[in-house]
C-alpha cells in the first residue's frame, strides 16, 4: 500500500499555518471532509479544529478513542514518547536546521562560506593527489596493468646511458 498516513483519531500532525505554525498537535476527531479537531497538551496547542490544508501529517499514531479528553490525548503523549521520537526524526532535524539558517547574521554566512571554500580546496588537493597516484600505479580504471618495458629496470635519472654495441 503506497500511502500510510491517513487522516484519523490518534494521528500526530505538524502545524504548517497560523499561529500554531510548527507545533505538534495529534486529531481527536474528524469533523468533516477539510476539518478536524486537534489537541496539543504537550505543545501547548489549545483543543480547537483545523483544516486539514493547515496540517502536515507524520508518521506517529497515538491508541486513544475518538473525541478523548485532554487529560487522556496528554497521557497517551507521554506514554508513547511522541516529543523524543519527533526530535530523532530526520524531519525535526531539518526543521531545526532550517530555523538556524535563517537566524545567521551577515558575518556568520561570511564564515560559513569561507569555510565551504577551504573544506572544497582540501577536498579537491587530496582528490587530484589520489588520482595521480592510482594513475602512477595502473590501477586508475580498475585492474593494475604490466609496466611497458617488461622487467627490465629503468634507468635512474642523471646516470649516463652507453649508445651502440657494447664488446
Amino acid at each position: 500500500m503506497p500511502f500510510k498516513r491517513f487522516v484519523e483519531t490518534g494521528r500526530v500532525a505538524l502545524v504548517a499555518d497560523g499561529p500554531n505554525k510548527g507545533k505538534l498537535v495529534s486529531i481527536v476527531d474528524v469533523i468533516d471532509q477539510t476539518r478536524v479537531l486537534v489537541d496539543g497538551p504537550a505543545s501547548k496547542v489549545p483543543r480547537g479544529q483545523l483544516r486539514l490544508n493547515q496540517l502536515h501529517l507524520t508518521k506517529f499514531r497515538l491508541k486513544f478513542p475518538f473525541t478523548a479528553s485532554t487529560r487522556i490525548v496528554r497521557k497517551a503523549w507521554t506514554d508513547a514518547k511522541i516529543d523524543e521520537q519527533w526530535a530523532d526524526s530526520a524531519w525535526a532535524k531539518k526543521v531545526a536546521a532550517k530555523k538556524k539558517r535563517a537566524q545567521l547574521t551577515d558575518f556568520d554566512r561570511f564564515k560559513l562560506r569561507r569555510a565551504r571554500s577551504r573544506r572544497n580546496h582540501i577536498r579537491t588537493i587530496t582528490f587530484r593527489n589520489l588520482k595521480k597516484a592510482a594513475s602512477r600505479n595502473g590501477t586508475l580504471y580498475g585492474k593494475k596493468k604490466m609496466a611497458k618495458g617488461g622487467d627490465k629496470p629503468k634507468p635512474k635519472k642523471g646516470a649516463q646511458v652507453k649508445k651502440g654495441k657494447s664488446k
